[in-house]
């Protein structure tokens, strides 16, 4: 068994007989492998995203939160493909980590023959990305958490005159604009709304600091191609 075949496995397991846990001796048993490639298999399913805990003693081991995960999925493999293919094209985005997170979910629940066939599929597809810049990981975090969770944040940006400043946003909106990514909100550098984008952004901090609301002439019920009324697209 490959080492991927056994990450799915080891989920199957852990959701079988949650809520009780196996031990890593168990598991090493159970997959013929040493207790160490199970301590490092668990690590990586936790890194992407999975709920699995460790509880010490003698009834304890890995557990899976069996209610934060999927029950077994009856996707075809061409549609496991489609959702590969979609998601990939989000690449570029603030919610890339995401998309492949919820991926690994997806497929970790298919029948193991769906799950193999897909996998076969997948590599025999590639996408082609268009010739950008790609964001910055930490970036791009920072922005999406500031906007998520209304916390000013704090920027070092670049703009279209090559001009570096350091800028407090208030965070409205992410925009998906005619040349990327782009973070609405308040700047209080220009006291004024601000459109800046994200391949420009340099180092973003999610600070402790909340906002109140603002007038603005943003409407942001409306869709990204209609928005107009922002003063400048920096």
């Amino acid at each position: 068994m490959n080492r991927t075949d056994r990450l799915y496995a080891l989920v199957e397991e852990l959701r079988a007989v949650a809520p009780q846990g196996r031990s890593a001796r168990w598991l090493a048993g159970r997959f013929e492998v040493s207790m160490r490639t199970i301590e490092r298999d668990i690590s990586a399913l936790q890194q992407a995203g999975l709920p699995i805990t460790a509880q010490p003693g003698r009834r304890g081991g890995y557990m899976l939160d069996k209610a934060m995960t999927l029950p077994p999925l009856n996707f075809t493999p061409a549609e496991a493909l489609a959702m590969a293919v979609a998601l990939g094209q989000i690449d570029r985005t603030p919610f890339a980590r995401e998309a492949r997170s919820a991926l690994r979910k997806i497929v970790a629940v298919m029948p193991d023959a769906s799950a193999r066939r897909a996998r076969e599929l997948t590599a025999t597809v590639r996408l082609l990305q268009p010739a950008a810049d790609p964001l910055d990981t930490s970036v791009a975090e920072a922005v999406r958490q500031a906007v998520q969770h209304r916390r000013v944040l704090r920027i070092e940006y670049v703009d279209v005159r090559g001009e570096r400043t350091t800028r407090e946003v208030e965070p409205q909106l992410l925009v998906a604009g005619p040349r990327g990514w782009y973070l609405t909100g308040w700047c209080r550098l220009r006291q004024d709304v601000r459109a800046f984008r994200l391949d420009r952004v340099r180092s973003a901090v999610q600070t402790s600091e909340g906002f109140a609301e603002r007038p603005s002439d943003l409407d942001t019920s409306a869709p990204p191609e209609l928005i107009s009324r922002i003063p400048v697209w920096e």
